[in-house]
């Protein structure tokens, strides 16, 4: 897992066998890909025990720097997610190929005959921190979009993330396909990472997936496109006209689940017609389920909580740690979330359709719900099998991006001997 040669040098040496890998799947058939995505996935079911002790190492060596639980939860694999891997893997391949599908066509009076087509990206660059399940993912979106990707992985999970590489490559050479179409950085050294965001030319797209300093530093320092989310500060909007039993699922489902995800819901917000009706039944279900309730306001006094600093909302926690504030209708929730939001993942909890429709119609956040959890926020969720992350930018990819995001397009333009005057 260790190199000799400078980062630069290591990931221009890795990119070009990867733009090599790139032009030889922008054409493969689709066969092909599925086939090697099977492959994988029965070499991951095959290598479970081998998975889990690489595993094992990475969490010793967590534990001995002391990660967070949400962190730490990240990095741990059991049976249970070995085969969900395995089954992503199988679901991305089941999927209709996205490269060269007809987006459009028209003729021109011109006499041309003018087709849109969908065309890989290229070489993508993947950085993550401790969920080797990206590894997977990661490889698997980009073979089945037709594009070479470059992994580097965090330094925490190196073991669990080549163990998982050694599928991925095995698929590849089972199907007859380069097995550089997938790559994973061997090194921990993080001058890895500076050297793939200088990498013009070499690397189409960066997709950084990790926290808040990650992607920070990805999106300040990088000199080739980016596809990102800084931030999954989620809201839930409680509205006056709730269903109480949907309400206390979606609550404690959003935050609870899982706290170390973008998609958990970091704030809470409650109609002061819910809280006139129903009083602090939601805040008291967060409190039984051990949640830290950072409440603003009369919510405050509710015994239990904490509260609120003006910091705490607008704020990623990541934890059993949630901040909730009473607003005065749908309008007083997207006030607060326009404010407060990184545009990621919004629920409204309703029957009203009038009031849906406003919260729907008047954000504009990548992904909006509606009585259902935020937790949800997620491509395999959606039906893309897997995601390679969630992009909150406006430009191309929005939301998951699974294969079909990874493509671009592409114009045949066919005459009969045209001329321009």
């Amino acid at each position: 897992m260790m190199t000799t040669e400078t980062p630069d040098a290591l990931i221009a040496r890795l990119a070009a066998a990867a733009r090599e890998a790139a032009a030889a799947l922008a054409h493969a058939p689709a066969d092909r890909k599925q086939a090697a995505l099977t492959f994988a996935a029965q070499a991951i079911r095959d290598a479970e025990g081998a998975i889990m002790a690489a595993n094992a190492e990475d969490l010793a060596y967590a534990d001995g720097k002391g990660l967070s639980p949400a962190m730490v939860d990240r990095l741990r694999l059991d049976a249970g997610r070995i085969a969900a891997i395995a089954d992503g893997l199988r679901a991305v391949a089941r999927q209709p190929d996205p490269v060269g599908r007809l987006l459009a066509e028209w003729d021109r009076p011109n006499g041309l005959h003018i087709q849109r087509v969908s065309t890989p990206l290229g070489v993508l660059g993947v950085i993550y921190e401790s969920r080797p399940n990206v590894t997977a993912d990661a490889g698997a979106l980009a073979l089945k979009s037709g594009n070479a990707v470059i992994l580097r992985g965090g330094t925490d999970s190196i073991h669990s993330s080549a163990a998982i590489m050694a599928c991925m490559t095995e698929g590849l050479r089972q199907a007859g396909l380069p097995d550089t179409a997938i790559q994973m950085v061997p090194t921990r050294d993080r001058a890895a990472v500076g050297a793939m965001l200088r990498a013009q030319g070499l690397i189409d797209v960066i997709i950084p997936r990790g926290g808040k300093g990650l992607v920070g530093l990805v999106q300040s320092e990088a000199r080739i496109p980016v596809f990102a989310h800084l931030e999954g500060i989620c809201h839930v909007y409680a509205d006056g006209e709730a269903d109480l039993d949907k309400a206390r699922r979606v609550v404690l489902n959003a935050k609870t689940r899982r706290t170390g995800v973008c998609g958990a819901a970091e704030c809470l917000l409650i109609d002061r017609q819910f809280y006139a009706r129903h009083g602090a039944v939601l805040i008291e279900d967060l409190l039984a389920a051990g949640v830290e309730v950072r409440a603003a306001g009369d919510l405050a006094r509710i015994p239990g909580t904490v509260p609120a600093q003006p910091d705490d909302f607008g704020r990623e926690f990541l934890d059993m740690i949630i901040a909730v504030k009473l607003v005065d209708g749908v309008d007083g929730a997207i006030e607060h979330i326009r404010r407060h939001g990184s545009q990621h993942t919004e629920s409204i909890l309703t029957e009203n359709d009038t009031t849906a429709a406003r919260f729907f119609e008047r954000l504009d956040s990548a992904i909006l719900m509606r009585n259902a959890s935020t937790q949800f926020a997620d491509g395999g969720e959606f039906g893309m099998g897997a995601e390679i992350g969630i992009a909150t930018g406006k430009m191309h990819a929005r939301g998951p991006v699974g294969a079909e995001q990874l493509t671009s397009f592409k114009y045949l333009v066919t005459g009969d001997g045209a001329v321009r005057s």
